[in-house]
């Protein structure tokens, strides 16, 4: 069995076009967005074997807080397919993972994240900024990881852990 993490970056600034969508880094309210997935993440007793990241520079920052916070070491990879993906080069990215990683952490933009989550479930999930989903693949390939219907374990938003 396989576990997928999927996390949408946290809030970022509105591009404009002296800043493009790209180079958009996270604003006050997504560093602490990050930080309380961080926090949410060292509770579950998680070890990663990967993370895969877009390259934008409000998944990088996202991704730099939520691990520094929950004190997670992976191998981290930036792969510019995840920014703005479709969701066929996201299963692209997942059947490419390397079978000896169990637990991987992919983090990019919407709305590949919810179109993920969809079509690896079958259930439809809405991934708020900074939103982290945990999903159970029942194959032990990630070639195979869309051949059965995945099960959503759960779905976390930062505003469900301000009131925690």
């Amino acid at each position: 069995m396989k576990t997928l993490l999927i996390l949408r970056h946290a809030k970022s600034r509105v591009g404009t076009l002296i800043l493009p969508d790209f180079n958009r880094p996270l604003d006050e309210r997504g560093r602490i967005e990050a930080a309380l997935i961080g926090n949410f993440l060292a509770q579950q007793s998680l070890q990663l074997d990967l993370i895969l990241c877009s390259p934008a520079v409000r998944t990088r920052e996202t991704v730099a807080i939520v691990t520094a916070t929950a004190g997670l070491t992976a191998q981290q990879r930036f792969d510019q397919r995840i920014y703005e993906a479709a969701l066929s080069a996201l299963i692209d990215v997942i059947t490419e993972i390397g079978n000896d990683r169990d637990v991987v952490l992919l983090v990019g933009h919407n709305p590949g994240m919810e179109n993920l989550i969809e079509r690896l479930t079958g259930r439809g999930a809405s991934m708020a900024s900074g939103t982290l989903a945990k999903i159970q693949i029942k194959e032990d390939s990630w070639t195979s990881a869309f051949n059965e219907p995945a099960e959503l374990d759960w779905l976390v938003k930062p505003d469900d852990l301000r009131s925690a």
